[in-house]
């Protein structure tokens, strides 16, 4: 499910629906600026499109960071002299959680990373963005604090920080072909730097919990949870998941972003793209990340393929006939296990009512939005 963005607004939601129209109508001429709302709105986990604006308005309420913290930020990495107030829009994701910071200098935004996956000091995944900026890549320009670290421990939390370019609102697929061109021919620069990887990312490489998907289900019937009878149905979909591509020989890992989606790109100035969210950048084979991109950016949430779009960013990339097979959707079909997994085991501990009812929101909308073996194989055949 999509995590609404920093300082999310009506604005950035027509924004999001209008961006959104072009991509369904390469797949249907037909689609409605209202369908596509009704779409942003099913892909936030909302049942309406006005249902996803209240939700807008609560979310506008930001939560204000000690003054204290604002500027010891500030100093050690060299910010300047805070003006008003650190906020943050964001829920906590699986990573921390995101912060708008404004001093005399400029704008930023500091970022907790108390959680990142495989635990790194954040040194090698900058130097990685700091090439692929200069490469042409456009991103939020890592911060390195007066030390010259990546990040810093300051007052219990690991930070790290980077520059806030102004930019339109997150994408959301289906997006037009034209944008799945640009980001086809994005990710193939990033796999042209052949960033040194120690290996492949854990998280992508297996599943990391040793609790079967029939054990979930039956710890979260014994717990009552609403959303147990889905996590049932869904069983023979996640077990399927866990059998795609397994056992098979890849090709040498590189350090990829590892988290291309819709949900880290906006429209910059000029309109180029701005890739943010590299905290999770690991070592995946090339054709793994290909693969996931693929998926996150041309499937719809009811698994239906953009073939249009999916043959844009394919040429993007330069990808040859047939580059993709079914096992190159190993990786993301594993980090994607991984993902529910850990979704489930934060809605089964939720305690206040806005957790439970986030975490209930949220694993309904997994469940039921599931890619399967066919939506795969769907993909593979718009290669030619």
């Amino acid at each position: 499910m999509k995590t609404l963005p920093d300082n999310a607004n009506l604005d950035h939601l027509r924004r999001q629906a209008k961006d959104l129209l072009a991509g369904l109508r390469d797949s249907d001429p037909g689609t409605s600026l209202a369908d596509a709302q009704a779409a942003l709105a099913g892909q936030y986990g909302f049942r309406t499109w006005a249902d996803l604006k209240a939700e807008v308005d609560h979310h506008s309420r930001a939560e204000v960071a000690p003054a204290g913290l604002a500027q010891q930020i500030a100093d050690w990495f060299a910010l300047g002299s805070v003006r008003g107030e650190m906020r943050s829009f964001a829920r906590p994701d699986e990573s921390g959680r995101r912060w708008l910071l404004e001093t005399d200098r400029g704008r930023f935004a500091p970022r907790t990373v108390d959680d990142v996956y495989p635990p790194t000091d954040g040194e090698q995944n900058t130097r990685f963005q700091e090439q692929a900026a200069r490469a042409g890549v456009l991103l939020p320009a890592p911060i390195r604090s007066v030390d010259g670290a990546a990040s810093e421990l300051i007052l219990g939390n690991r930070w790290r920080v980077y520059e806030s370019p102004r930019s339109g609102p997150p994408l959301a697929a289906p997006v037009s072909g034209t944008i799945t061109h640009e980001v086809g021919r994005l990710l193939a620069i990033l796999h042209g730097l052949a960033f040194p990887a120690p290996g492949i990312c854990p998280w992508n490489a297996g599943r990391l919990t040793g609790a079967s998907w029939p054990e979930l289900a039956d710890r979260a019937h014994a717990k009552a949870a609403p959303w147990a009878p889905l996590l049932t149905a869904a069983v023979p979909t996640l077990v399927g998941l866990g059998s795609l591509g397994g056992g098979t020989a890849t090709k040498t890992p590189v350090l990829c972003h590892n988290n291309f989606n819709p949900g880290n790109v906006r429209v910059g100035s000029a309109g180029r793209l701005v890739i943010t969210g590299w905290e999770h950048a690991a070592g995946l084979p090339p054709e793994w990340e290909l693969a996931a991109t693929l998926t996150r950016w041309t499937v719809d949430p009811d698994g239906g393929v953009n073939v249009a779009g999916a043959r844009a960013l394919l040429a993007g990339y330069g990808a040859e006939p047939g580059a993709l097979t079914l096992a190159s959707f190993h990786g993301a079909a594993t980090a994607l296990q991984n993902y529910v997994a850990g979704q489930l085991d934060l809605a089964l501990e939720a305690a206040t009512p806005g957790e439970v009812r986030y975490a209930d929101r949220n694993v309904r909308h997994l469940l039921t939005h599931l890619p399967c073996r066919s939506t795969f194989e769907q993909l593979l055949e718009v290669q030619v």
